[in-house]
């Protein structure tokens, strides 16, 4: 997908520094990515993910890590936006890319952010829990 000097690619292993760097000036929220073994095992997950990098030129400015589920759906794990290029709707055309890419497939998305989605105009459906033994 290509709209003037914005263009949206697959991730690629040749990506991986700009993608960890994106993620480390996020700061706080994001360092269980980055940070110590996190990053070990967010290599892990990248590489049985469909990620999408949204590029302005050569610069990432933004990227959504998605899984299919066998043709249950394609969930969005992850979506990240730098701050300064928020307000541009790249968060919206990366989750799209996945409807553009599995037409025939429901796209849906883990979140912690529901406004952001609810502004987007994206419907609810369901709710996350975390699971834990009584003794935890």
């Amino acid at each position: 997908m290509r709209n003037n000097q914005m263009t949206i690619k697959r991730y690629k292993i040749e990506y991986e520094c700009q993608l960890f760097a994106l993620i480390e000036r996020e700061g706080e929220g994001w360092k269980d990515y980055w940070l110590g073994a996190g990053r070990e095992k967010y290599k892990k997950a990248l590489s049985s993910s469909i990620t999408y990098l949204l590029f302005e030129d050569k610069e990432l400015c933004g990227f959504a890590r998605c899984r299919d589920y066998n043709g249950f759906g394609i969930y969005v794990y992850d979506l990240l936006v730098n701050k300064k290029h928020r307000g541009k709707e790249y968060g919206r055309m990366l989750m799209e890319q996945a409807c553009l890419e599995f037409p025939n497939d429901p796209v849906y998305v883990m979140s912690d952010v529901d406004p952001y989605y609810e502004k987007l105009g994206y419907e609810v459906e369901g709710t996350i829990y975390i699971v834990k033994t009584k003794s935890q």
